[in-house]
């Protein structure tokens, strides 16, 4: 694996042992006419920042937050494009570790000043990098309904047999998720997804369903549209809270892990809200409402899930023994090609 990606597995498990306890800090008011801009997905996502986030902890600040709702691959060719302006038109990004990578190399990011971020002491070493700040995290599994799906799939190769021919679901805006998926089986690796590309395309002999986005895959799966899918295990956690049918299987080829990240355009306008906002983030409320209603694992330590939902979040040993770091530099490398194959091979 690529020295750069220092975000290894045995570095993630060290820092999940990492625990401490101090008071939260605060970050300066804002003013009540301050506003900030936040790149995000839609949905469930922006909802719940909202919930969890800006309406409890940033607007009595004085802090109101816009949110500039697209896709990843979205936003991200927007900070490219915007780079050259004295002002972006963004103050903070949510993007996926790999994104952030990419914009990074692409030099679009400010460097993280921590000594701004009164809870950056509790971070979790795998989730603060020079340009990041992570905010949630979990790990991809296979969600399955055990009404649809007998017996219950142990291995990603379970998705392309024939029995399951027209219940599995693939989610659109999931592409990195299923190569990694396809590939794992296929004899590449997380430096190589070339052989996933040609394990996906006997998935479409199977009959599969493409859904646009995360929460249309919800619906199918409740609907018994479809009984199989990959996905991250915090989504089946809130799915089940929201009564989908799923239940949640860490494949025996490993687990690839997701971490959500914040970054900070080198050109955004409002910096100090920014900072304002990854504070906010950060607090043990927020992190704890993210794990009880989306089912993420917090990136923090002095956030203290309750135990129920910290079993149903989190991994076992042996899980944790399969944890997958992606190599986000190649991620970061070939994704507009991975994109493109995606959407003009894959779904042609």
């Amino acid at each position: 694996m690529n020295k750069s990606n220092d975000f290894t597995r045995r570095r993630f498990v060290k820092g999940l042992a990492v625990a401490g306890v101090a008071t939260l800090g605060r970050p300066g008011r804002g003013t009540a006419a301050e506003k900030m801009v936040l790149g995000t997905w839609g949905g469930d996502y922006s909802k719940l920042l909202t919930q969890n986030v800006e309406t409890p902890i940033l607007a009595p600040k004085g802090i109101e937050v816009v949110h500039d709702i697209a896709g990843d691959p979205q936003r991200r060719a927007k900070l490219v494009a915007e780079q050259r302006l004295p002002r972006g038109t963004t103050d903070l990004q949510a993007l996926s570790a790999a994104g952030s990578r990419e914009m990074f190399n692409a030099g679009v990011l400010e460097p993280i000043d921590y000594t701004k971020i009164a809870s950056a002491p509790h971070l979790l070493a795998p989730m603060k990098t020079p340009f990041s700040v992570g905010h949630i995290y979990s790990g991809q599994v296979i969600l399955y309904n055990p009404a649809m799906i007998s017996p219950a799939p142990t291995s990603y190769n379970d998705l392309w047999d024939s029995r399951h021919a027209g219940k599995v679901g693939v989610i659109d805006i999931q592409y990195v998720g299923m190569l990694e998926a396809a590939t794992l089986i296929s004899g590449g690796n997380m430096e190589n997804f070339e052989p996933g590309k040609a394990k996906l395309m006997e998935l479409r002999k199977l009959n599969f369903k493409m859904y646009p986005t995360n929460e249309a895959m919800a619906q199918a799966l409740k609907t018994g549209e479809v009984g199989m899918c990959v996905m991250w295990k915090a989504r089946g956690v809130m799915w089940q809270n929201a009564g989908v049918p799923v239940q949640a299987v860490a494949p025996k080829e490993g687990v690839v892990l997701y971490v959500s990240d914040f970054v900070i355009p080198k050109n955004a306008p409002n910096k100090a809200a920014a900072y304002a906002y990854l504070d906010a983030m950060l607090a043990p409320s927020a992190q704890i409402g993210f794990a009880e209603t989306m089912g993420y694992n917090p990136t923090v330590s002095n956030a203290k899930v309750p135990d129920a939902v910290a079993r149903r979040i989190g991994f076992t040993k042996d899980e944790q023994a399969r944890l997958l770091s992606p190599n986000y530099d190649y991620i970061a490398k070939n994704d507009s090609q991975l994109k493109e194959w995606w959407d003009k091979i894959f779904k042609a």
